[in-house]
């Protein structure tokens, strides 16, 4: 019997090729996923930021009644964000009192600038890159303040 197993060496070029093609398969599925995965995580460092923007607006309201001298500047400032997310997006913040928070990515970030992520304050809600309306992450910034 073991003499028999030891004139067939290596594996077939049949059996390598539907190898390569199982790996190639499972990697087209895999590949998609993973991606999306990083693009909402990403997403979800913008969208954290916002939050805790709108906190500090909220916070600054609540103290003074208005947030009508307060800027984006100072509410960076007294929220106190982290280097790495502050070189990745730009924030701006839209009416008074606040409507819409929004992220833009700038050049720092890993997949390239112009990438949005905004909360809008009547839907209670997240919209833009990351955050499943894609469509609308494309939006440009005129249409997004109008």
């Amino acid at each position: 019997m073991f003499k028999h197993l030891q004139n067939e060496k290596g594996f077939s070029l049949i059996e390598l090729l539907v190898v390569v093609v199982i790996i190639a398969i499972l990697a087209a599925i895999a590949v998609p996923i993973y991606m999306n995965y990083v693009r909402n995580a990403r997403s979800t460092e913008a969208q954290t930021a916002i939050a805790a923007i709108r906190s500090t607006y909220r916070v600054h309201y609540q103290t003074y009644g208005t947030t009508e001298n307060y800027n984006v500047e100072e509410a960076l400032k007294d929220t106190q964000l982290g280097n790495r997310t502050l070189l990745n997006w730009e924030f701006e913040v839209v009416g008074n009192p606040p409507t819409r928070y929004i992220a833009t990515s700038t050049e720092e970030f890993p997949e390239g600038e112009g990438k949005q992520v905004w909360y809008d304050v009547d839907d209670a809600k997240y919209h833009g890159y990351g955050t499943g309306e894609d469509e609308e992450s494309e939006t440009s910034q005129e249409q997004i303040l109008d």
